[in-house]
């Protein structure tokens, strides 16, 4: 069964459950938020836009729900050194590029056919599980 919203019919269509986790309401639109504005929010973030539509959900709320989004392999939970931990929800293997100027965090896919093994020296027998390479910098104005 999938949840359809009739007020805002262009929105993402959201499974009951998804990876073996009920989707309550709240994990509906914590996960909904993640989908329709992929720019890293912290918890905060998705806190302040999800209560316009659940107007009584709690913080507290919200990061259980992240919480349990991340632990069931929905989401990914990204660090960035003392920052608040940030959520994205592309699940592809992909880095993380942090403008400095910005703040803005892009994530930036492998290309096509490079193997990450191929490019660092790792020890022998080293087999790659998870991957989080983040770059700091500045985009030049071109």
């Amino acid at each position: 069964m999938v949840s359809k919203n009739t007020e805002h019919p262009e929105e993402i269509e959201i499974p009951e459950e998804i990876s073996g986790l009920r989707m309550t309401r709240q994990r509906q639109e914590v996960y909904r938020i993640l989908q329709q504005e992929r720019n890293h929010p912290t918890a905060n973030d998705v806190f302040m836009r999800v209560k316009d539509r659940l107007p009584n959900i709690s913080l507290a709320t919200v990061y259980n729900c992240l919480e349990a989004l991340v632990q069931h392999g929905i989401i990914r939970q990204v660090n960035f050194e003392r920052e608040s931990s940030r959520y994205c929800p592309n699940l592809s293997e992909h880095g993380h590029f942090h403008d400095q100027t910005t703040g803005v965090i892009h994530d930036i896919d492998f290309k096509p056919g490079i193997r990450l093994a191929d490019l660092l020296n790792l020890p022998p027998g080293a087999v790659i599980e998870d991957v989080e390479i983040t770059l700091r910098g500045k985009l030049a104005n071109i």
